[in-house]
């Protein structure tokens, strides 16, 4: 939806709800677009640092160099 700078002042509790629903409006002055108002993202979690300790265990010699052929899985 695209309304004015004018029209977005008289109605903003109601473009308000419009965005909590998920639209998103274009506020326009003299046509041209100046601000969007829209949903907010959802938020995401927190980052903890930790969670995977004791889950991922690396068998021996996963870090040795590998050939280029090996990398592409190619067979000498």
């Amino acid at each position: 939806m695209r309304i004015s700078t004018a029209e977005a002042k008289n109605r903003l509790p109601e473009l308000l709800r419009d965005a909590e629903r998920g639209e998103e409006i274009t506020i326009t002055r003299h046509g041209r677009p100046v601000a969007r108002l829209g949903p907010v993202p959802a938020e995401r979690g927190k980052v903890q640092l930790g969670t995977m300790k004791g889950r991922v265990h690396f068998l021996p010699g996963w870090d040795e160099p590998i050939t280029e052929q090996e990398l592409l899985g190619k067979r000498s």
